[in-house]
Order: structure tokens, then sequence, then C-alpha cells
């Protein structure tokens, strides 16, 4: 077999088998690799996405592991676990847009209390469902690179007062802030930040306790920003006005303990299911980046990505 995929959910397994039939011998699962139950790799190349956890004894069994996303901050950890490394691969940018729109999806749908909406058409109950016009509220974006700045663009043309926080100021056309001044002007704070050892954890109880009380915060970034026993704990004491997360801290966990009806044996998804009852949280399965054209990019990035390993031996986008 030339290669099997992991995490291949069903529409891109079907663009997968459209595009590679006849290729290549490759097969797939839309299991990850802990829950596949594999005891040795299928193939000497192996494609992932975020939530598969590379077991260290693969490493003298696989020529090369691509990523099929731009994070790859599972392909790191498994880096530095082993001793001698396959070639390890990610992709380029192929989902700005389609993040930043779902950030902006998950704020409209707080200001105007969605859920609660959606909840309360069975009685069509209108008490308590007053909402809130995105027009001159303050957006904080934190974390201003490709989607970050997306993020700012989208929200200015909405009419929101956006400002951003970075290290690097790269956009011209972003209000850059102080973080403590931003988080202290903010009605909506998004977290838009690649994840470093410095970042780890950033967006914690008393960080977001300099916030307004009501302050919106939404995560579509990773979900190591943000501790969910913190989050958990300012929604249940009401200081958070409205919770959205795409990303999640500890993953591959949380993700096959839902997706095996094994939650309450998980305590990050026991929070999650906790936190989920309360009408003014969203959560989402990280699916902000799956639009019908960012998947057809991505499918697309991570088939030349293979083609190209398997004539050179190693990938483009190298970690």
């Amino acid at each position: 077999m030339d290669v099997y995929f992991y995490e291949a959910f069903e529409e891109e397994a079907r663009l997968i088998g459209d595009l590679l039939r006849g290729k290549l011998l490759f097969d797939l699962t839309d299991k990850t690799i802990q829950e596949s139950g594999h005891v040795i790799p299928p193939a000497k190349l192996i494609s992932v996405r975020t939530q598969s956890i590379i077991p260290v004894d693969w490493q003298d069994k696989l020529d090369g592991i691509l990523s099929r996303t731009t994070g790859f901050d599972n392909l790191k950890a498994y880096k530095k676990a082993v001793t001698m490394p396959p070639a390890l691969g990610y992709l380029e940018e192929y989902a700005t847009r389609a993040v930043a729109e779902q950030a902006i999806l998950l704020m409209l749908a707080l200001l105007r209390r969605l859920p609660q909406q959606i909840q309360q058409f069975k009685h069509f109950q209108r008490d308590g469902l007053t909402g809130l016009e995105a027009l001159g509220k303050n957006l904080l974006v934190v974390g201003v690179g490709r989607i970050g700045g997306e993020i700012v663009k989208i929200g200015q043309g909405l009419g929101l007062n956006v400002k951003g926080v970075d290290i690097v100021r790269r956009h011209n056309f972003v209000s850059y802030v102080e973080r403590d001044d931003g988080l202290s002007w903010a009605d909506i704070i998004i977290c838009a930040m690649n994840l470093t050892d410095e970042n780890f954890h950033y967006f914690s109880y008393d960080l977001l306790k300099k916030a307004r009380p009501g302050i919106i915060f939404i995560n579509i970034a990773r979900g190591e920003h943000a501790p969910l026993y913190d989050l958990f704990r300012l929604v249940q004491e009401g200081y958070l006005g409205g919770l959205a997360l795409d990303v999640f801290e500890n993953e591959p966990t949380i993700a096959t303990a839902l997706r095996t009806d094994q939650a309450r044996q998980s305590e990050k998804a026991r929070i999650l299911i906790d936190v989920l009852a309360y009408p003014n949280v969203i959560l989402t399965p990280h699916n902000a980046f799956n639009t019908a054209q960012a998947l057809e990019r991505k499918v697309r990035f991570s088939l030349g990505e293979i083609f190209y390993f398997l004539e050179h031996r190693q990938f483009r986008q190298q970690i």
C-alpha cells in the first residue's frame, strides 16, 4: 500500500477516493490511530489530522507522516519523543477565509442568542431572547496573522470597532493595542494565535478577569490557549456573556471519549458536557476549516505532498 489516511471524515474520504482512484494504492479510516487499534502502521507513508497520537514505536516502521493540516502540534510532540523520526510534513494555508468566517459566525450567534432562539422555538417563546447588534461593538482579535487579519477585515466590514494584539505588527489595516488595554476595552475577544510555549494557557482565569464582565470569548485557534476549567468557572460565575469554542485542550482524548460514548471517563470531556448545558455556550467539533472550497484545497494540497514525497522521499512543507 502506498499511503494510509487516518481521520478522513465522510466528505474528505469521498474526495480523496475520487482524486486518487487508479493512481495509488491507498486505504483510509475515519478513526484516529489510537481508535483504529492498529499495532503496526498499515503503510510506510501515513497521513493524519490533529487528533491522532503517533506511537513512538512506529518510528522505524514509517518513511513519512503527512499532517493534512496547517497546524502540526501532534507531529512536533512526536518528533521530540523519538530518536529517529521519519519525514514529517504539513500543508500550506488552505482555510484562512473558512476559519475567519466561522469565528464571525460564532460571534453573531452569541450576540443574537441563537442557541436560546432555537431552543425556545418549540413554544414560540420570545422572552429573554433580546440580542445585540454587531454594529459599534468592540472586537479584540488576539493573534493577527493570516486568519486573525481576515477576521479583522470581516469585522470592520460589519461595522465593529476592531483592534488587534500581536507581538508582530504586520498589517497596515489593523489598529494595534497592548493586551491589557484591549481586554478592558473589548466586548468580544477572538483568539486566533498560533500555539507556542509562551502562550500556552494564555487566556487563564486571571487574565480574562481583566476583561469587562459580560465579555464574549471565542477560540478558533488552539485549545491549549485557554484552560477548560478556567473557562467553565467563568461561565458558572456569569462573568462570560458568551463562550464559543471550536478547539479544545487535550483534544485527541476529548474527541475519542465523545465519539465512543465514554465522555464521563474523561475529566475534560465531562467539563465540556457540563458547560454545554449553559444557553450562552456554543461548541463545534474543530470544524471551522470545513467548507467545500477549503476541503478541496486541502485534499489537493495533501495529494500533491504525497506524490512529491513518493518521488523525492521528503515533503515540500517539512517539519
